[in-house]
């Protein structure tokens, strides 16, 4: 196309009077003589533009869904007036918030033109659509003057983004709402009453962020003012914590507590402890809980904390006996085949009635999805609080339906993602536990090292913390040589020094040391303690 091609823009018809931009709500069509740019009513019998759905979600009319053509038709002429307002309206603005087809094509093309940093205005913008041959679909030549004449030249730009977005949402939730009842209304279906209850509250969580997403950068001074209240917490603080305590005084020393917003993976073989270890934190936790009423009438917790604990391996009555056993002190072998004397059974009940009001929250759901995880966490913060989430085991989380990938580690990757953004959505630490592949019984030396994550993916790249539960007594008890043999009292004497004794190695924390810390084990209660000071080691807390 040369110059002498491009026609003159001829003046828009505008009807005889118009109001000064556009209201705060409320639909504008009278404001555009283009009425076939718009999404066809079902009475009308139009063919709606490509990319947006024929009706207005059961309502009967477009009419019906709430828009604002005024404040588009502002919007797109400030942008092809100045392409420096995009930059004020591209982080709030998506192509599809925009009610008439043709705005969202304009817009999407422009921006496709302003990040390829080309110049996107009536010209550019009439060449690229004749050349794609939908000019006459957008309105023409016609339809891009006003859009330059309707343009707004203040502030105001972001006021209307803000506006077209937030109708763009009302819209989809009226979607959302005429799609649940759809299926609500169907006597077979693929889904039950509660998975459609996943399912909607999935599809409302996802708008509800992007309803409040106000990402962006943060100041200097409002980091350093967070990073000076956590500090001043931990000074504060008996422990000199900043984080939840584990219950754990040497493991609380060596990484600070449990953190908002980190993902902890606690990992081992069969038989080392993890589920134990993540048990016995999850119930100290618990256990310490205080809340204390805010102003706005909501409670928070200053000790302690509410647990979310998903146990997928075991029960959750299992996975109670296992506390029970604990506080009680009566084994939980005994327990399991009912050997227990009218005292054990006695300390049983009271334990029971001691433990059983402590804010610990468990679902045993098997195959339990990421997306259906995240939303059950979400449902839980809600109604009653939540302030650490435990998760055994990692390999048993199935990845969000419709998600594609190519192997199990792809998987396990997009699913160690999702926790570290559940994390931070939800301010709390999530400790997620882990299996280790076989690699480490093919060596001597059998403390795991980081490469030995099963499927790891970006399980360690995720991570903000990656502990080990290590207890070299299992391994001895399977070493044990004759008595008659040579080696008989060196490995005797290497017993007892590590038996009734764990260790838990920090292989990677984020913002603290790596080492590790001896902890107290007893198989019998399945319970890791404080170890007495004079069973520690000279080596407790030096780094690796």
């Amino acid at each position: 196309m040369t110059q002498d091609d491009i026609p003159e823009f001829p003046p828009a018809d505008f009807p005889d009077s118009m109001p000064e931009g556009p209201p705060p709500d409320g639909n504008y069509e009278q404001l555009s003589p283009f009425d076939d740019l718009l999404p066809a009513s079902p009475a009308s019998g139009n063919a709606s533009a490509p990319g947006k759905s024929n009706g207005s979600a059961g309502t009967g009319s477009t009419a019906d869904e709430p828009h604002n053509l005024a404040a588009e038709m502002a919007v797109l002429g400030a942008i092809l007036y100045d392409n420096n307002a995009y930059q004020r309206v591209g982080d709030i603005l998506l192509g599809s918030d925009f009610y008439a087809p043709a705005n969202t094509r304009i817009y999407e093309t422009a921006q496709s033109m302003i990040m390829k940093g080309r110049v996107a205005d009536g010209v550019t913008l009439m060449e690229q659509f004749e050349n794609d041959g939908i000019f006459s679909d957008i309105g023409g030549a016609q339809y891009l003057t006003t859009l330059l004449d309707s343009s707004a030249f203040g502030p105001e730009i972001v006021d209307y983004a803000r506006l077209i977005r937030d109708l763009a949402i009302r819209r989809e939730l009226m979607q959302i709402g005429s799609s649940i009842v759809q299926y609500a209304a169907k006597s077979e279906g693929d889904m039950d009453g509660a998975g459609q209850i996943e399912a909607a509250e999935k599809q409302l969580f996802a708008l509800a962020e992007r309803g409040t997403a106000q990402g962006g950068f943060v100041t200097f001074h409002d980091a350093v003012a967070k990073s000076i209240e956590d500090a001043t917490i931990a000074y504060q603080s008996d422990g000199g914590l900043s984080g939840i305590s584990t219950g754990l005084d040497d493991l609380d020393q060596k990484i600070g507590g449990l953190h908002s917003s980190d993902l902890l993976i606690l990992a081992g073989r069969p038989s080392m402890g993890k589920t134990a270890l993540a048990t016995n934190i999850a119930f100290n936790v618990a256990k310490a809980c205080v809340r204390e009423k805010q102003p706005d009438d909501s409670y928070k917790s200053v000790e302690g904390g509410v647990v979310g604990f998903y146990s997928l391996e075991m029960s959750a009555d299992q996975l109670a006996g296992r506390i029970l056993a604990d506080v009680s002190c009566v084994p939980s072998d005994k327990i399991r085949r009912g050997d227990m004397d009218e005292n054990d059974y006695a300390k049983l009940r009271e334990a029971a009635k001691e433990i059983e009001r402590i804010p610990l929250h468990i679902d045993d759901t098997g195959g339990i999805s990421i997306s259906q995880l995240a939303a059950r966490a979400r449902r839980l913060q809600r109604s009653s609080g939540l302030d650490l989430l435990v998760i055994d085991y990692l390999q048993l989380v199935t990845a969000a339906a419709g998600s594609k990938s190519d192997s199990r580690v792809q998987e396990v990757s997009q699913i160690t993602m999702a926790m570290k953004s559940l994390a931070k959505e939800l301010a709390i630490p999530v400790i997620a536990l882990s299996q280790l592949s076989r690699k480490v019984e093919e060596r001597d030396d059998k403390r795991p090292q980081l490469s030995d994550l099963r499927e790891s993916g970006s399980i360690e790249q995720d991570a903000d913390m990656v502990m080990f539960v290590y207890r070299e007594s299992y391994y001895l008890e399977r070493q044990e040589p004759d008595e008659n043999n040579e080696n008989f009292l060196a490995w005797k004497e290497r017993m007892e020094s590590k038996a009734g004794k764990a260790e838990v190695i920090v292989a990677k924390q984020r913002h603290g040391p790596i080492g590790k810390v001896e902890l107290a084990f007893d198989s019998n209660r399945v319970r890791f303690g404080n170890l007495a000071p004079a069973f520690r080691s000279n080596d407790n807390y030096d780094d690796e």
